[in-house]
């Protein structure tokens, strides 16, 4: 990549898919810290993963609950991880705040800036769009437990063909234009849109550092551009 400030929003799936995946944080912090001394600045925006839903499920099964009230519950969770990733790394690299407005104005020289959640009815997805437009950075990479986009849910369907390229237009159509707390997607609905808007591209990867290692380098990768 030309731009050596990277945009990363990783999937609360990778951070805490049932309890802390310790060993992959661990090689992501290593990786992350490797290409800090080649001069590359990460803005890291962590979602909520099993963490999100566990609360959401736990409490809607005692009382009913408003879609805002599961964003709000999916919003700490995405801070609770930010904090945790924080904390794994030095703090002489590390911007002191946690982000939550992506919109704000950033004043550090540090090269590492960790990022939660901010609003109701925006995944974090959405957020790191808007931080991007804010940094001037027009490149996301996006982790997760999805490895590539595919032409239908390959969960459902053995046929699912992955797609190695595809356009913001034909994206939406896959994902359609609603936003709903839980909501997983290899980009979420009101996100792509923004995206699109913004001419960013988005690179789809699961969870193999290598493959992000690729994609940082410029290399041949497992996952799926959206441009």
């Amino acid at each position: 990549m030309n731009n050596k400030k990277i945009i990363i929003s990783l999937g609360g799936s990778l951070i805490h898919p049932k309890s802390i995946d310790v060993e992959f944080c661990k090689a992501f912090k290593q990786l992350i810290e490797a290409y800090l001394t080649k001069g590359y600045q990460f803005i890291i925006y962590c979602g909520g993963g099993a963490l999100a839903r566990t609360l959401q499920e736990s409490a809607s099964s005692i009382q009913k609950l408003s879609d805002e009230q599961k964003d709000w519950l999916g919003i700490e969770a995405t801070k609770i991880n930010a904090y945790f990733i924080k904390s794994i790394f030095d703090e002489k690299n590390t911007y002191e705040l946690i982000i939550s407005d992506p919109t704000q104005p950033i004043e550090t020289t540090k090269p590492l800036i960790i990022c939660s959640g901010w609003k109701p009815g925006w995944s974090t997805d959405y957020d790191a769009v808007l931080i991007a437009k804010n940094q001037g950075s027009d490149t996301i990479i996006n982790m997760s437990n999805i490895d590539y986009v595919y032409d239908k849910d390959p969960n459902k369907h053995d046929d699912a063909q992955k797609i190695k390229e595809i356009s913001w237009k034909d994206f939406q159509k896959l994902v359609g234009e609603k936003w709903s707390p839980g909501l997983n997607m290899p980009f979420d609905p009101i996100a792509s849109k923004e995206a699109a808007k913004n001419k960013n591209k988005v690179i789809i990867i699961g969870k193999d550092l290598k493959n992000l290692e690729n994609a940082l380098q410029g290399n041949d990768f497992e996952g799926t551009i959206i441009q």
